[in-house]
């Protein structure tokens, strides 16, 4: 990625078809902020008309669909940088590689789909939208997500995730198939749900107790904690994910499941707080 800011208004950088609805455009060694603004140009410009943008040769180039008005898809083509999709408001963002770190901080609504693996804070603060990951991503996703009423934000991940999964979630879903794990192996994530006060951890695989923050409390399919809504839920993330990557639907529910759950609602208020 170039690290110098460029002068030209880049527009020989943009190829329109489909009677000006389809904008292609080729991002080699073109600076983030320089990027970011020709988006803009070409979504939220007066009298656009475009509905799907097409990134060419993306390296790096950070804050991707973080600042757009229009409700609109965007295909990357390479590896965006951190914060690809922050603050996002309802856009469809599809990534034909892999995603940096922080890909959908504090993203309000919208969709990103992941045909790669993802770094670490995926989804850090989400509070609305959903994000598809096909493989595995890195460590403390899904830290402080939250939701409010109707807005939950869901993170579904085809393969694993590393330490502090879920930490100081305060709402929303994270669905972790595990699809990536050899029979019998077990996740590998360490302080799953340390400081968890609200939302939910789906897990499918095999978990050790001791692999969990000591504020989570479990429950398995089976259980009287289990609901018939963690089912329907969980089979529509197993349908979305197919529907974007392929698989079976079936075979992923087969799986063994466990439900990670907050056992307080303010576990580290203490803290916080001052008590005599």
């Amino acid at each position: 990625m170039t690290d110098v800011p460029q002068t030209a208004d880049q527009s020989d950088r943009v190829t329109l078809t489909a009677g000006g609805k389809i904008a292609s455009v080729d991002a080699t060694g073109l600076y983030y902020r320089d990027l970011n603004a020709l988006l803009r140009r070409i979504i939220d410009g007066p009298g656009s008309e475009v509905e799907r943008v097409v990134l060419l040769n993306v390296v790096g180039q950070r804050y991707i669909a973080s600042d757009l008005d229009r409700e609109v898809t965007i295909e990357i083509h390479g590896t965006p940088g951190n914060d690809l999709a922050a603050l996002m408001n309802g856009q469809t963002v599809i990534v034909y590689g892999n995603a940096q770190d922080g890909c959908g901080n504090t993203m309000n609504t919208g969709e990103v789909v992941v045909h790669g693996h993802a770094g670490d804070i995926l989804g850090m603060s989400m509070r609305g939208g959903t994000i598809y990951v096909r493989d595995y991503v890195g460590y403390r996703v899904g830290i402080h997500m939250k939701e409010y009423e109707d807005k939950i934000p869901v993170l579904v991940i085809g393969g694993t995730a590393q330490d502090f999964l879920g930490e100081y979630m305060a709402g929303g879903r994270i669905v972790v198939f595990g699809l990536d794990l050899r029979p019998g192996e077990a996740h590998h994530a360490h302080l799953i749900g340390t400081g968890i006060h609200n939302g939910a951890i789906y897990l499918r695989g095999h978990v050790e107790d001791h692999q969990l923050g000591r504020e989570v409390g479990t429950v398995r399919p089976g259980d009287s904690m289990w609901l018939a809504s963690d089912t329907e839920f969980l089979r529509r993330c197993a349908e979305g994910y197919v529907a974007r990557f392929g698989g079976d639907v079936d075979e992923i529910m087969a799986g063994e499941f466990r439900k990670l759950y907050a056992k307080y609602l303010r576990p580290y208020g203490p803290l916080y707080t001052w008590r005599n």
